[in-house]
């Protein structure tokens, strides 16, 4: 498979207009953490929310897609910025294509990460089909690319920073930083969002 680097897939990486992510075990480790009363947690990398805001701000449009339905995924969303939440949906693929329909894009133009079998056919079919390395081996085979980092750990903060590197923005992001000023200063394109501090 085509590493992060390759020439492969920068050509791919140029071409994404929309991130789609599973939520456990790509946004979170995968484990679900329960109180007494049975109400559920889940635990978020602010390094990941923060990248998919710069990503956002570079004209990049992002999406969950999870099998389970949880208002803390909402209200994580709703804090980045994230316009497209589906969940409760174990059939991603038919998820996924529903929404494409609805941005009107193609299969190339969609970079899909996911860590287990509901998320297979997508892998497969995405320009960009992304795994982690807490999936099973089945998983990675059918992806482009494997994350180093682990679901949960920043995984999501190594994709947005490839893609912000294809698609040309990153020196200006570590520029910018550099001076001490804010993206919101400086967007990335017309889109404009509040960097996370964490």
């Amino acid at each position: 498979m085509p590493s992060a680097t390759s020439d492969g897939f920068s050509v791919r990486a140029q071409k994404i207009e929309l991130l789609a992510l599973d939520v456990d075990g790509v946004l979170t480790d995968g484990r679900l953490y329960f109180h007494a009363d049975g109400s559920e947690i889940k635990t978020f990398h602010t390094q990941d929310g923060h990248r998919l805001k710069l990503l956002q701000q570079s004209g990049i449009k992002i999406a969950l897609i999870t099998g389970r339905e949880s208002p803390m995924v909402t209200r994580r969303a709703v804090a980045l910025g994230i316009e497209h939440i589906i969940q409760g949906r174990d059939d991603k693929l038919a998820a996924l294509q529903e929404l494409m329909n609805q941005l009107g894009l193609d299969f190339f133009q969609v970079a899909y990460c996911g860590d287990d079998l509901p998320d297979l056919a997508a892998i497969h079919l995405a320009g960009l089909g992304i795994s982690v390395p807490n999936a099973p081996p089945y998983i990675q085979d059918a992806a482009d690319w494997v994350t180093q980092t682990p679901g949960g750990f920043g995984a999501v903060r190594e994709i947005c920073d490839r893609l912000l590197e294809a698609r040309g923005c990153w020196e200006r992001v570590v520029e910018t930083f550099l001076q001490g000023a804010s993206l919101s200063d400086h967007p990335l394109s017309d889109h404009s969002s509040a960097d996370e501090q964490g």
